[in-house]
C-alpha cells in the first residue's frame, strides 16, 4: 500500500506488475487443462483407438465423457471459485485432471476409459473456469480483452506440445506409446499443479496493487459495485442467457473440429500420422497470435464485432473441411481456424467480467460454460455417429460449419443487438 492506503498500479519502481505472473500462471493452467487433457486426445486418438479396437462412435463417446465431466462441474467451479478464491479451486482441479489423464493410460477397457475421460473433464473445468475469469480481478477493462486473449493461448501451447511430442513418443515406444503418452501429459499437469499452489493470487489487494489498466478513480465505483451484486443478479440476466446460446454454438461446433481433425486427416485425407501432427502443431503456433489479435480487437472495436468475425472465419474453416480433402482445402481450413481457434472464450471472459464485476465474473463464466459444455457433450458423439452411418467425417464437419455460421455469427449479430454496453455493442 502506498502513503494513503489505497492500492499502488505496481510495486517498487521499475518492477513487474504481479498481474503478468499471474496471467503467465493462467497460461500454464489453460494449457494443462484444455491444451494436454482435452486436446492431447486428438493427437493421441489414432493410436488409441487401434490399440483398443474402437469404433468411431466409441471415440466420439470418449470424448464426450470427458466433455459430460467438465460440464457437471463448470458451475460448482466458479460459484466455488467466488466463495473460497480461485487458488485453491484451480490447485485442486490440476490434481484430478493429472489423475484423469494418468487413468486413461492405465484402462483395459472402454468403459474404464469414459471414467478416466470423465475425471480429466471434472479437473478440467474445476481449474479453466476460475483461471480465466480470475484475469477479471487482475486487469481493468481496457486490457481485459487482450489478457483473456493471452490466457486462452494456452490451449495453442498446448497444441504445439502435444503436435510433436506425441508422435514421438508413439515411435519410440510402439504398441503401449498411447498409454506413455497419458502418463507424461500427467506428469506436465503435475509441474503446472505445483506452480500454481505456490505463485496464484486470488486479487491484486494481496499484493497491493490495483489491477493493470485500472486507475483509482476507476477501481473506487467498481468495489462499491461489487458490494451491491448479488447472485440473482447474474442468473436473472437476459442477456447473459443469450450469451451462453452464442456460446453453446462454439462449443458444438469448434470440439467436431478439434476432436476429429487428425483422425480425419490420417483416416480419410491421405496424411500420415507425423504429418497430420505437424499440421495440427502448426494450427497451435498460428493460434497463440489469434488470442490476442481478438483480444485486442474487442479491445477497441468492441466484444460483438470480434464475435461476429470469429465465428464467421471459423465457419468457413469447418466447411472447408467438410467440402473436400484437397491440399488447398485442408490448409485453407487449418489456417482459418488456426486465425480464431480460442478467441471465443477469451471474449466470453472478458464479456463476463466487463458485466458483472470481477467478484461475481467467475459465476456468470461458469454458468454460460455449462450451456457451452452442452454444445461440446453432444458434438463429438453425434459425430461419431454421422461418421459410423456414412463412413465419413465430412457430413460432420458441414453440420459444425453451419452451427457456427447460424448460431454464433447470427447471433452475436442479433441477439447482442440491443445490448447497452459499449463492450459489448461496440
Amino acid at each position: 500500500m502506498d502513503d494513503n492506503n489505497q492500492p499502488r498500479q505496481t510495486g517498487k519502481a521499475g518492477r513487474l506488475h504481479y498481474g503478468f505472473v499471474v496471467l503467465g500462471l493462467v497460461i500454464l493452467v489453460v494449457f494443462s487443462a484444455l491444451g494436454l487433457a482435452r486436446f492431447g486426445y486428438t493427437s493421441i486418438l489414432p493410436a488409441m483407438q487401434a490399440a483398443l479396437q474402437l469404433s468411431n462412435t466409441q471415440t466420439g463417446v470418449l470424448q464426450s465423457w470427458n466433455l459430460i465431466g467438465y460440464l457437471v462441474t463448470v458451475v460448482f467451479s466458479g460459484v466455488l471459485a467466488a466463495r473460497f478464491g480461485p487458488r485453491v479451486v484451480i490447485a485442486v482441479g490440476l490434481l484430478v485432471v493429472a489423475l484423469g489423464m494418468g487413468l486413461t493410460g492405465l484402462i483395459p477397457t472402454f468403459g474404464a476409459g469414459c471414467a478416466g475421460r470423465f475425471l480429466a473433464g471434472v479437473g478440467g473445468a474445476s481449474s479453466n473456469v476460475p483461471a480465466m475469469a480470475l484475469l477479471s480481478a487482475w486487469f481493468g477493462a481496457r486490457r481485459r480483452g487482450l489478457a483473456a486473449g493471452a490466457g486462452a493461448a494456452g490451449s495453442s501451447v498446448g497444441l504445439i506440445v502435444t503436435g510433436p511430442l506425441v508422435p514421438a513418443i508413439l515411435q519410440r515406444a510402439g504398441a503401449d506409446g498411447w498409454r506413455v503418452s497419458w502418463a507424461v501429459l500427467a506428469g506436465l499437469t503435475l509441474l503446472v499443479f505445483t506452480a500454481a499452489a505456490l505463485f496464484l493470487r486470488n486479487r491484486p489487494a494481496e499484493k497491493g496493487l490495483r489491477p493493470i489498466g485500472e486507475s483509482e478513480a476507476e477501481s473506487r465505483p467498481a468495489a462499491a459495485a461489487a458490494s451491491v451484486l448479488d447472485w440473482a443478479s447474474v442468473y436473472r440476466s437476459r442477456l447473459l442467457w443469450k450469451l451462453a446460446a452464442i456460446y453453446f454454438g462454439f462449443g458444438f461446433s469448434y470440439i467436431i473440429y478439434s476432436t476429429f481433425f487428425v483422425r480425419y486427416l490420417t483416416g480419410e485425407a491421405g496424411f500420415s500420422r507425423s504429418g497430420a501432427g505437424g499440421l495440427w502443431l502448426q494450427v497451435g503456433v498460428v493460434s497463440i497470435v489469434g488470442g490476442f489479435l481478438w483480444g485486442s480487437v474487442s479491445d477497441r472495436w468492441g466484444r460483438r464485432a470480434a464475435l461476429f468475425w470469429v465465428f464467421g472465419l471459423q465457419g468457413t474453416a469447418f466447411l472447408l473441411f467438410g467440402l473436400g480433402r484437397e491440399a488447398w482445402s485442408v490448409y485453407s481450413s487449418a489456417a482459418l481456424f488456426a486465425a480464431t481457434a480460442w478467441s471465443v472464450p477469451a471474449l466470453m471472459a472478458a464479456l463476463c467480467g466487463d458485466l458483472f464485476g470481477a467478484r461475481l465474473a467467475p459465476a456468470a463464466l461458469g454458468l454460460i460454460t455449462l450451456v457451452f459444455g452442452l454444445g461440446q457433450a453432444l458434438g463429438p458423439y453425434l459425430a461419431g455417429a454421422i461418421a459410423d452411418a456414412t463412413h465419413s467425417f465430412a457430413p460432420a464437419f458441414l453440420l459444425a460449419g453451419a452451427v457456427a455460421l447460424l448460431l454464433g455469427g447470427g447471433g452475436s449479430l442479433f441477439f447482442l443487438g440491443g445490448a447497452s454496453r459499449r463492450s459489448v455493442s461496440g
